[in-house]
């Protein structure tokens, strides 16, 4: 099956499952208190990896709640079930599911299917950046002074602490700050021009494999993540240089 298509298909099944919320949850903690899963990260998780697995027997999957599948086909698949869990939890928009499939060469394709914002983008390297379909591009904004900037927060209290140093410095500066909860989706907004520059510390691949692509496609410099205690930024290449010069990153 095409990649592109089975990534959408599976995340909209997914999003569709987590749309009817469940009366209670079950709550468990990773690496933190305040990093949080619940049954139905899981759920998503299990759907999307069966409907790989069915199409494409031969590819190697990798999840945040843990699924690890080895394959011999050169194609990896990478997911975050359920991004922005807290979000989630507390009823609020913005959270979304993240499939992306990567070779070699970094990521091909990717999906980030926000239903509780109505929005679902989608990239296909070298293909262009879509929302709903429709074509994308980041925002010219290359004034720090007329920029919205999207970030979000550590689950370790510790790096919390200089977090809040930058936003400090930060906030003056700048149009204003957004956390929206969800990296995929900042990632996104980036992309489709909703925010104009993001910085965050602390992702994983999951968080990045779909969106980081979406952003790029678009027209966005995406940096840093390549270990999840380097700064990820995205902006347009001016604004890009300018928070990096900013953020000493």
């Amino acid at each position: 099956m095409d990649l592109l298509k089975l990534a959408l298909e599976s995340a909209i099944a997914a999003g569709r499952i987590l749309m009817d919320r469940p009366s209670a949850f079950e709550i468990s903690t990773k690496s933190s208190a305040i990093d949080i899963a619940t049954q139905m990260d899981q759920s998503a998780e299990n759907l999307i990896v069966e409907r790989i697995r069915s199409a494409r027997p031969d590819d190697a999957i990798v999840g945040e709640e843990g699924a690890k599948v080895t394959g011999s086909s050169g194609i990896r698949w990478v997911i975050d079930p359920l991004d922005g869990t807290v979000n989630y939890l507390y009823g609020l928009p913005g959270w979304c599911v993240s499939v992306a499939a990567k070779d070699q060469n970094g990521s091909l394709v990717g999906v980030v299917h926000a239903p509780s914002l109505g929005m679902t983008w989608q990239a296909e390297r070298g293909g262009g950046a879509f929302l709903n379909g429709k074509k994308i591009a980041t925002s010219h904004v290359a004034e720090l002074d007329k920029a919205l900037i999207a970030t979000g927060f550590s689950y370790s209290r510790e790096v919390r602490q200089g977090q809040a140093e930058a936003i400090k410095k930060l906030i003056p500066l700048c149009r204003d700050i957004r956390r929206l909860g969800a990296a995929a989706v900042d990632l996104c907004h980036i992309a489709s021009g909703g925010v104009d520059g993001y910085f965050e510390v602390g992702l994983k691949e999951w968080d990045l494999a779909a969106g980081a692509l979406i952003a790029t496609e678009a027209g966005a410099r995406v940096t840093g993540g390549e270990s999840d205690d380097v700064m990820v930024i995205a902006a347009n290449p001016k604004l890009h240089q300018l928070l990096q010069d900013f953020l000493g990153a």
